[in-house]
């Protein structure tokens, strides 16, 4: 009997043509429900006799007195705060804790607050204030400030309870003097178009801002700060999800200058004013391990790629397939990414090495999309660019055989990938499904080209889409090998 997932994509009757299809969607529904946040949070923290207990992924436990603090204060930031800050709320309230002061960041808030009755974390008594994704706005700016006001506010004797995922780098945004929120725009624009990696871009960020890089601990010291994450990075470190605001910072404003010459990225004057003051020593440097602002600080990862894969496979296994989890830390540029696992594919399906089939392929972690300074992209994110070039590699391997119809392909391998978070890159959907027939070689590679692959994708019915999921656990990758009949 196999479970049934709360997470659904649109039109996926027409989308699950075929078998290898459905058992694709099944997999990666799956994974992206076990990574919803409140599910994350009550599965890692409990309080038992007043006692607040808290389990992260790698093994490590701390455990907190309630009864020891004045006031409990709820403070978070990302694309999955609020349904974590859910979810840490409807535990400590199952264990008789009141949470004194409650207020989240998002990039989808209920429109106006929302009613208790139709909004849950109004219900939950959490304020979730408006921020923007992926590009930092004035709204974020106002509402970064008003987490840090509540953080300063926070007396010894209290506990600020964070909950910080994915996104929480573009949402938390306060900016640092001289630097505007114009400036960490464009900044993070170039950034993100440059193939810099995300521990680079972080580097960055944190010297330009008063709240990343330990600005949110450094705000609550001496309050005990214990921080719970959900993480979208490879390797889950703490310093780099959501720009690391409560841990301390490894990176220097030297750092930061060198991504920026690195990449010969064109920063706003504020930004190189500021980060060449710092490397001067004109400037404080972000808090770094033994700062004072960690005396009484903590942090948990409770939730990663990994637990996506794993509820993928369990999907996998349940309907039949031996599943075979290739790796949580794929990185690489999209379009070479995707003809490496086609490949695997193309080895399982003719000599059932690394798996005898039939089989699901999965894989995490997080590809990107480099651009040039001389090219206009069209539209399409990095899970979209994997399709298709999984997609056209398919159809001119030995499984494709150059097949350019339904009937001329028995379908062996399929291949779908999305982003947890429900958006591909810049994109309205979450990534795309295809096999050998899916698309025409020439024309893909000619989209490939210009990183113009959505409207393709769209004319195959190709595209997966699932709105905002609530979720950010980075990509999720599932390829299907039939067996042969």
């Amino acid at each position: 009997m196999t479970h049934e997932t709360a997470v659904t994509f649109r039109d996926r009757e027409r989308l699950a043509r075929t078998a290898g299809h459905g058992i694709a969607l099944d997999c990666l529904a799956a994974g992206i429900e076990a990574a919803l946040p409140e599910r994350l949070v009550r599965d890692a923290a409990s309080v038992t006799d007043g006692t607040l207990r808290i389990a992260g992924v790698d093994g490590a436990v701390g455990e907190y007195d309630l009864d020891a603090y004045d006031r409990i204060v709820l403070l978070g930031a990302g694309k999955a705060a609020a349904g974590a800050a859910r979810g840490l709320a409807g535990v400590l309230g199952g264990g008789d804790a009141e949470v004194d002061e409650a207020l989240v960041v998002t990039d989808d808030p209920p429109a106006g607050g929302g009613e208790p009755s139709t909004n849950p974390s109004a219900a939950a008594g959490i304020e979730v204030i408006p921020g923007d994704h992926p590009l930092p706005s004035e709204r974020g700016v106002e509402s970064a400030r008003r987490v840090l006001d509540a953080a300063e506010r926070a007396g010894p004797d209290d506990l600020v309870l964070a909950v910080v995922t994915g996104g929480g780098s573009a949402l938390l945004a306060a900016p640092a003097d001289p630097v505007s929120v114009e400036d960490l725009r464009a900044l993070t624009s170039g950034l993100l178009a440059s193939g810099a990696s995300i521990d680079e871009i972080n580097a960055v960020r944190k010297h330009c801002s008063a709240v990343k890089g330990g600005g949110l601990a450094r705000a609550a010291a001496p309050a005990t700060t214990v921080a719970l994450a959900v993480s979208d990075v490879i390797g889950d470190p703490l310093d780099t999800i959501a720009s690391g605001p409560t841990v301390p910072d490894p990176s220097t404003y030297a750092d930061a200058l060198a991504v920026l010459d690195r990449y010969d990225l064109d920063a706003p004057a504020a930004v190189r004013e500021r980060l060449s003051a710092g490397a001067e020593g004109d400037r404080p440097e972000t808090p770094a391990a033994g700062d004072p602002a960690f005396a009484r600080s903590a942090a948990f990862v409770v939730g990663n790629g990994r637990t996506a894969l794993d509820a993928a496979a369990g999907a996998a296994a349940e309907r039949g397939y031996q599943p075979l989890v290739l790796s949580a830390s794929v990185r690489g540029e999209a379009r070479e990414v995707g003809p490496t696992h086609a490949a695997i594919a193309e080895e399982c399906a003719a000599r059932g090495s690394p798996v005898e089939p039939p089989a699901v392929l999965l894989s995490g972690g997080e590809t990107t999309v480099t651009l040039s300074d001389a090219e206009e992209p069209g539209t399409g994110g990095p899970n979209a660019e994997f399709v298709a070039s999984a997609g056209v590699a398919l159809a001119e391997g030995p499984l494709g055989d150059g097949a350019r119809t339904e009937d001329e392909t028995d379908h062996r391998v399929v291949v779908a990938s999305v982003d947890t978070d429900g958006l591909d890159g810049p994109t309205d959907v979450a990534g795309a499904v295809a096999d050998a027939t899916t698309l025409d070689p020439d024309a893909a590679r000619d989209a490939l080209d210009r990183h113009d692959v959505y409207p393709l994708l769209d004319d195959a019915d190709a595209l997966l889409e699932t709105g905002p999921t609530g979720t950010n656990v980075n990509d999720l990758r599932a390829i299907v090998v039939e067996k042969r009949e």
